[in-house]
């Protein structure tokens, strides 16, 4: 039988930079510097230089950098933030461990994204701020979540973390916001080995805030300015991440190039592909399909040893930690129809050309029932 396709591969990432990520780790590894060091700096430099962001912050993970970017926001305890159910759970997290009180409304069908039209209403005395999720890499309805923002003088910190290479009319997610939050978990679009994550800003005060926040709130070495914490990029996975940089264009382009042939091979099949807005550059983090035969569609590429997975097995409002927790702002019809059909593929740069025809093939097969 053909060897298993996974779903995601971050083992194939490091393989194909693996004398150059080998070199850089040993590099640091006889520096003796080990935190917050001329790695991290050349990282923030290049992050910025490719997001076209002033400022980059590498901090610990993703959830933290929508924490610290909350804060130097000026987010405060008991501040309700609008946001959406269908997201990691670290969204609602990083709100939470902000002082913030997540605030769920439902998506646009077709994005799948927050819908704008649903922000309005949840506004309240006690809102303080958005965060728009760019899920699976398909970029959120920007424009017209920053004129609610400015209508309601509300924050805007976009979660990022799988739209690594997104854009909106040529201009990079995490960029329209106040700040945008990166996660660098291995599986994403750029991945380290470990954790890792990074805010981006234009502001210079959100900057320094953060840069503070994240090393106990030192703005003079030892000493606290504010209540902050401990959440460093380290210099080993700044390293890592200096080297997979390099080729983070061209690995987004292998995403779109994969995801534009599964979605050649299921046009005539009972398989939803996913959207892809006309003035947008979808990162393809995850492809994700929707079916009405789901059990059996998995079940069929198992057969075939395809992997596929669920991004994911429920949303945030239905998780125990959340459930009957959070405020929900009307009914999130979207949001719960879209979770009984979701498949997500297998989908990487570097899979090679023949394992991609195998799915495609194998997608052409699908029959249903």
């Amino acid at each position: 039988m053909a060897e298993q396709i996974p779903v995601a591969n971050p083992k194939a990432s490091y393989l194909q930079h693996k004398d150059m990520i080998d070199a850089a780790v040993l590099k640091v590894l006889n520096s003796g510097q080990y935190i917050l060091g001329s790695e991290v700096e050349r990282f923030e430099h290049g992050f910025s230089g490719f997001t076209g962001s002033k400022y980059s912050i590498g901090v610990a993970n993703g959830t933290d950098a929508i924490t610290l970017a909350l804060k130097a926001c000026g987010i405060q305890p008991g501040d309700e933030i609008i946001t959406t159910s269908h997201s990691a759970v670290a969204t609602a997290a990083g709100i939470e461990l902000a002082g913030g009180t997540p605030v769920f409304v439902d998506i646009d069908a077709s994005t799948r994204c927050i819908d704008p039209g649903k922000v309005e209403a949840a506004v309240t005395k006690r809102t303080r701020g958005i965060v728009p999720v760019h899920v699976y890499g398909q970029p959120a309805d920007m424009l017209s979540i920053m004129e609610i923002a400015g209508k309601y003088d509300l924050v805007v910190v976009e979660d990022c973390a799988q739209a690594h290479g997104a854009k909106i009319g040529g201009r990079h997610v995490g960029t329209f916001g106040h700040a945008g939050a990166f996660s660098f978990y291995p599986t994403k679009n750029l991945g380290c080995i470990g954790d890792g994550g990074a805010v981006i800003t234009d502001s210079e005060i959100i900057n320094e805030k953060i840069r503070a926040l994240r090393e106990y709130g030192w703005e003079t070495r030892f000493q606290s300015a504010y209540p902050g914490m401990n959440s460093r990029l380290d210099e080993l996975q700044a390293s890592i991440l200096n080297v997979k940089l390099s080729s983070l264009e061209s690995d987004c382009a292998r995403r779109v190039e994969i995801a534009a042939r599964y979605t050649d091979a299921i046009r005539n099949t009972m398989l939803q592909a996913p959207f892809s807005a006309m003035d947008a550059v979808h990162a393809m983090h995850l492809y994700v399909i929707e079916t009405t035969e789901r059990a059996s569609f998995m079940e069929y590429l198992s057969g075939q040893n395809i992997s596929s997975a669920l991004h994911y097995p429920a949303p945030i409002h239905e998780q125990a930690a959340y459930k009957d927790r959070v405020r929900i702002q009307g009914r999130l019809e979207n949001t719960d129809a879209l979770y009984g059909r979701i498949v997500t593929l297998p989908l990487y740069p570097q899979m090679t050309d023949e394992d991609v025809e195998r799915v495609c093939n194998v997608l052409k097969g699908w029959k249903g029932k």
